[in-house]
């Protein structure tokens, strides 16, 4: 029987940095306030409401902005979202050994499952807003032997599930970063997963 494995969304299996560039800075003219789109899609990871206090929105209007941006969403981002290098191939890959996907993200789930849908994309799972150590419950709930992910948060999330942290240098964190943090496996991109995954557990050659 393979093995499930956990994948992240934003830039571990997908790219869907132009249209966050659009829609947080069509979101911020809405709002009159002063949103970085490209800021925001360069650090993509954290939580929305996070995001949004950190460039200074107003506690009290947080709520509405969250919900104003999820409903331009699928209009302005899903159109200009491509997958990764290597993404479909990952998938199938687990598929092809006798396992399971799992997707567990940050992105509100409703807006992640028009992703999936889009791209065509074979998971068996789809878990959202969950961010960092917070998608250990889920990893754990699934059986999940491993999370591949390109955030620091995504380590995090791995380890919390006691399960194996694999990273992806796609996203904004470097190998160093990732490695320091305590993935154990880091890829430039998911291209390199199915070679890793057929060799996973392998008996080593006798000597």
């Amino acid at each position: 029987m393979g093995m499930t494995v956990g994948f992240d969304l934003d830039m571990t299996l997908i790219d869907p940095r132009p249209g966050m560039i659009a829609v947080m800075n069509a979101l911020g003219e809405e709002a009159g306030l002063p949103l970085d789109g490209e800021h925001f899609a360069s650090n993509l990871g954290p939580p929305l409401d996070m995001v949004l206090s950190e460039f200074g929105a107003p506690a009290e209007r947080i709520p509405a902005l969250v919900a104003r941006f999820r409903e331009l969403y699928p209009e302005i981002v899903v159109p200009k979202t491509v997958a990764l290098p290597g993404a479909h191939a990952a998938l199938d890959a687990v598929h092809a050994a006798g396992g399971r996907t799992v997707v567990v993200t940050g992105k509100y789930g409703p807006n992640a499952a028009l992703h999936v849908k889009a791209l065509g994309f074979a998971v068996d799972v789809l878990v959202g807003e969950l961010w960092a150590a917070g998608k250990a419950a889920a990893l754990r709930e699934h059986g999940a032997e491993a999370y591949a992910g390109d955030h620091l948060g995504d380590v995090r999330g791995a380890l919390a599930a006691g399960v194996l942290p694999i990273g992806v240098t796609t996203g904004p964190c470097s190998r160093q970063e990732l490695t320091a943090a305590g993935a154990e496996v880091v890829f430039d991109s998911l291209e390199e997963f199915p070679g890793w995954l057929s060799s996973y557990g392998a008996p080593a050659p006798a000597r």
